[in-house]
């Protein structure tokens, strides 16, 4: 089993000028202790308008600068908002494949669509369209990575011509490709793809194997990639505070994973927003107490000692789960505590899973290989346009314009544009 941190840049209110700033200057600096650390991946989420639970809209942008600081770590969408009005499509390529290049091909991409409404309906996203759009997009983006040219699509949502999108990424034939799931129906959709499940649910181990099994057994009997390549894993969220003293472990974790929960549920199910004025710390503190340990579900097993992390971690990993992932950076936990329970976590648990990872990583790919063969023979694939059948476009051309209008060093460019125009003309 591998491990990863995810961020959401949390960020309770109230706020001063520099908490953004902090924020997101402090997470720079525990992915590069993640790195350093060993730890084998950092997402980060993409969302938009959802005040102290997620100021993390511009994922591409914080994912690039940790690539700049960092050596090995694996970068992780987790996810792009898929629907085209939040990221056209093309426009998703692009940012994929430079992030890879950046990184030097060290690039996982998450997909998924959202739920909140402040999301979907502040940019005119119809939610019944959500998932047709997603996988639409998916679909499309991932034939932009690989083909060139690209062909073109019109279909129900994207509407795009022949191009050839560049750059192009350094994985070939693209970036691991991952599907945001929050229960067993869409853990087998993900199956069905023929990409990893990244598990935004908190469950116990007992409840993962079901998990595990469902979507092994999904991929072997009907997957047909939406990609180019099968990425058969599942990886899951857990939250993360790791202290000698157990109840020290606690103080520092359980708070703020109860923010995050409380947060979550507000904005995907029962809360009532007002952009700019609802004060959501506010009205947590005001119920905190209420809250019983039934509300945080099954991701605080990795909350308390080593050993209790360890054994947590142990039941995930035999229930077959390919990747541990932590979120530490949840209300008001301080950068020092997420650092120190980093690096205990680093030197006290994982060294046993590193070992194991390391013996058993090549069985496991050799017996998930023929289900990802078989899955691709399904792939129905593009033709590749022939060289006769690629339009050819034309510029605008030269605008019809007064020369004696435009300033010196626009006439004399003007007119060497004319040159190079009569040169070519003359050569074709």
């Amino acid at each position: 089993m591998k491990f990863g941190v995810l961020y959401e840049h949390q960020l309770p209110r109230p706020w001063d000028g520099v908490a953004e700033l902090s924020v997101v200057q402090e997470s720079l600096d525990q992915v590069v202790l993640a790195d350093r650390l060993g730890i084998d991946a950092a997402w980060a989420v993409e969302h938009h308008f959802l005040e102290e639970y997620a100021h993390c809209s511009a994922p591409e942008v914080f994912l690039a600068a940790c690539a700049a600081r960092t050596e090995r770590i694996r970068l992780g969408h987790g996810i792009v908002l898929m629907p085209p009005a939040y990221n056209p499509p093309a426009r998703v390529a692009e940012r994929v494949a430079m992030l890879d290049l950046v990184s030097r091909g060290r690039v996982d991409w998450g997909v998924g669509e959202s739920s909140s409404r402040l999301e979907l309906e502040g940019f005119g996203i119809d939610p019944a369209e959500r998932r047709a759009m997603s996988l639409e997009a998916v679909e499309q983006v991932a034939d932009m990575l690989v083909m060139e040219p690209y062909p073109g699509f019109q279909g129900r949502h994207i509407s795009l011509p022949a191009r050839n999108i560049v750059p192009k990424p350094v994985q070939k034939p693209h970036p691991p490709l991952w599907l945001a799931c929050s229960n067993r129906n869409t853990i087998r959709l993900a199956a069905r793809l023929g990409v990893g499940a990244l598990t935004f649910a908190f469950i116990d181990a007992a409840e993962a194997r079901l998990w595990v099994d469902d979507y092994h057994e999904t991929l072997a009997r009907e997957c047909v990639p939406i990609g180019h390549a099968v990425n058969a894993q599942v990886a899951m969220l857990t939250g993360l505070s790791c202290h000698e003293d157990g109840e020290e472990a606690r103080r520092r974790g359980l708070d703020g994973f109860r923010f995050f929960q409380f947060a979550l549920a507000h904005y995907y199910a029962y809360g009532q927003h007002r952009p700019g004025r609802t004060d959501l710390w506010r009205q947590y503190v005001a119920v905190r107490d209420e809250l019983g340990m039934e509300v945080l579900g099954g991701g605080t097993g990795c909350i308390g000692t080593p050993a209790e992390v360890a054994r947590t971690l142990e039941g995930l990993e035999a229930a077959g789960v390919d990747q541990a992932i932590f979120i530490q950076q949840t209300g008001r936990a301080r950068h020092a505590d997420i650092c120190e329970s980093l690096e205990l976590l680093a030197t006290a648990v994982l060294p046993p899973f590193r070992e194991r990872e390391a013996a058993q990583a090549p069985t496991r790919a050799a017996v998930r290989a023929p289900h990802a063969e078989i899955a691709l023979a399904r792939k129905a694939r593009r033709r590749t346009l022939a060289d006769a059948e690629i339009p050819t476009v034309p510029a605008y051309g030269l605008l019809p314009v007064d020369p004696a209008t435009l300033p010196e060093a626009n006439r004399r460019r003007l007119e060497v544009y004319r040159q190079m125009r009569e040169i070519i003309d003359r050569t074709r």
